[in-house]
């Protein structure tokens, strides 16, 4: 479950609390758009209006960007007890006179650095969302460059916890036994070393530091993008806050009941609610189907025939044998595992093939001068990727060797989730469990089930009081856009579908794209994105976007290549050159791709 590599460094500095400042008025969607909605209880009135509005010290950082950092309640019922620190970067809006306040972002995870996605904003956002839009970015409570939580008193500590979870997922009795020993050693680290902070760790405290924060910069209604997980987030404020929205966007979808659980489906594992792993296997389906269908000039994998049958196949040779790939070896974990994180690219359908071909042949007519070269370019495309896992830990920052620093992303994804919602009692259950979900979704029931288990009940015992479970039904003062992606791999299409079915007002953009999230995938999204962030108008019921790229339609050479990432001073001076080709969102993986297999 590692997230994206940090790639800032951000100083800290306090904040100073002051009476409340002049709010924005921002231009409002269509008032015709959404009846007079429902109000902020009075609950959570008294907790976040209780806060003085913080004066942010913004300092220049990072060339194109300002820092601050703030210390908000850890418990808002006890405004004027302990405090947790919250780290913010804004990127301000490109064209000052035509400025309509700020838009909040998030990365999803839940671990992902809103600061991180703040400033990369002008790599992905449309240039009239830059032009009227400060973009601020906050790292939840407990992550990134806030107060981090932490679940162990040390790095080796922490390392002999994790010592069962260096695979991709487990299989077999000897991997679960160990998983789970692991697993019940992280929940029971974070439910007393780290308690204090992840026992306040609920999406609902973000939505409240987020309602604090909106405030602080001046806005009388929040403006947001949310991906992935994201959307929870904007949800949760949406119906927490539903007076004080004035566009939400939520892309790739998560439905916050199946989020949370109900009495029903508390016994149910996370994803046996979410459906991530349906969604990955439908993707995968349809791209070896097209791939069949385009033939082997355009899909080399189709050279050896059915690539459904020739896929079931290669898993079981994996799963009865590893592969020996001249000193890698790769598991049938690993083969899941890579075809995952490819899945979550829309240009992944060509390391897919790649991948499988080469696989195919390297564990086909072994001795053969044709398994021999297929089994190099795989070692060597292991290698690579190795060497690119390395260079982007030390354009982060970050040293190449685990001992240091102390790594938090796994804590702190398990604090949100963990604390979130239900979830089965034993974490002995999830062999039984995973291997149930598995055959409702092949491949992906156990690589999706497995990333929750640290979270039963009688292992996880850290609980926020102050969590919120609903309802998640309000009328909000301006209607909240889902998208959804037919093919994400991550948050499956149909959650989107229930969560416009779940809140009144809202509307669904449908996308028949490829990889997480839609935005930046097809032109059709974004521009209705953005149209509905600037100007507050709503894409017509039933609209269905196109992504812009699809498996195998053109030639694998003459297709679009990923940019990748940059370090931030050469985004620095894209950003300052103007003028560049967009990228995709940053957005936060919450399963990690293979470092075997994957192309990313």
């Amino acid at each position: 479950m590692r997230l994206r590599p940090r790639i800032l460094t951000v100083v800290t500095a306090g904040a100073v609390l002051v009476p409340a400042v002049p709010a924005v008025a921002l231009a409002a969607p269509d008032s015709r758009l959404a009846p007079a909605g429902d109000t902020t209880s009075g609950i959570e009135k008294k907790r976040v209006d209780s806060v003085p509005t913080p004066k942010l010290g913004w300092y220049k950082c990072f060339d194109i960007a300002e820092c601050a950092t703030l210390r908000l309640p850890l418990d808002y019922d006890k405004p004027k007890g302990a405090t947790t620190e919250i780290a913010v970067l804004r990127v301000k809006a490109r064209n000052p006179k035509k400025r309509m306040g700020s838009l909040f972002v998030n990365p999803g995870g839940p671990g992902g650095q809103g600061t991180a996605m703040a400033f990369q904003a002008a790599q992905f956002l449309g240039d009239d969302v830059l032009d009227r839009f400060d973009i601020v970015g906050f790292d939840p409570r407990g992550i990134g460059f806030s107060d981090n939580v932490k679940c162990f008193r040390n790095v080796k500590d922490q390392t002999k916890a994790f010592a069962g979870l260096n695979v991709a997922f487990p299989m077999g009795g000897k991997e679960e036994r160990a998983f789970v020993a692991s697993a019940k050693a992280l929940g029971k680290g974070c439910s007393t070393t780290g308690k204090s902070l992840a026992g306040a760790m609920s999406t609902a405290e973000a939505a409240r530091d987020m309602d604090v924060l909106r405030r602080a910069v001046g806005d009388k209604k929040l403006t947001y993008l949310g991906f992935s997980y994201g959307t929870a987030l904007g949800q949760y404020y949406a119906n927490m806050f539903p007076d004080r929205t004035r566009a939400v966007v939520a892309d790739g979808v998560i439905n916050p009941i199946s989020w949370v659980g109900t009495s029903k489906t508390a016994g149910q594992i996370l994803d046996d609610r979410l459906r991530s792993a349906d969604g990955a296997y439908k993707a995968l389906r349809e791209i070896l189907a097209r791939c069949g269908k385009a033939g082997a000039t355009k899909c080399e994998f189709a050279q050896y025939g059915d690539p459904v049958k020739n896929f079931d196949t290669l898993a079981k040779r994996l799963k009865a044998k590893p592969a020996d790939l001249d000193g890698y070896t790769v598991t049938y974990a690993d083969l899941v595992g890579g075809m995952l994180g490819m899945l979550y690219d829309p240009q992944g359908y060509q390391g897919i093939d790649s991948s499988l071909t080469e696989l195919w042949a390297a564990t086909s007519g072994t001795g053969t001068a044709r398994a021999k070269a297929a089994k190099k370019a795989l070692a060597d495309r292991i290698a690579a990727r190795r060497a690119q896992v390395e260079r982007e830990k030390n354009a982060a920052g970050r040293v190449s060797v685990q001992d240091f620093p102390y790594d938090n992303s796994l804590e702190a994804f398990s604090g949100v989730t963990c604390t979130d919602g239900r979830h089965p009692k034993d974490a002995g259950s999830w062999p039984a469990l995973t291997a149930k979900s598995d055959k409702r979704a092949p491949y992906f029931g156990r690589a999706w089930g497995w990333s929750s288990a640290q979270c039963a009940g009688r292992t996880w015992t850290v609980r926020d009081e102050d969590a919120y479970t609903g309802p998640f039904n309000r009328r909000t003062s301006a209607p909240v856009l889902f998208v959804g992606n037919y093919y994400d791999p991550a948050t499956n299409y149909i959650e989107s579908v229930s969560s416009n079915k779940l809140l009144p007002g809202s509307r669904l953009l449908s996308s028949d794209s490829w990889g997480h999230t839609a935005y930046g995938t097809s032109a059709c999204v974004t521009n209705a994105v953005d149209r509905y962030l600037v100007h507050g108008t709503l894409p017509a019921k039933g609209t269905v976007c196109v992504g812009d790229i699809q498996p195998f339609a053109a030639d694998p050479a003459t297709a679009r290549k990923d940019r990748g990432a940059a370090d931030a001073s050469a985004m620095a001076a894209q950003v300052k050159a103007g003028g560049a080709a967009k990228q995709l969102p940053p957005v936060a993986t919450p399963v990690p791709p293979s470092v075997l297999l994957g192309t990313r």
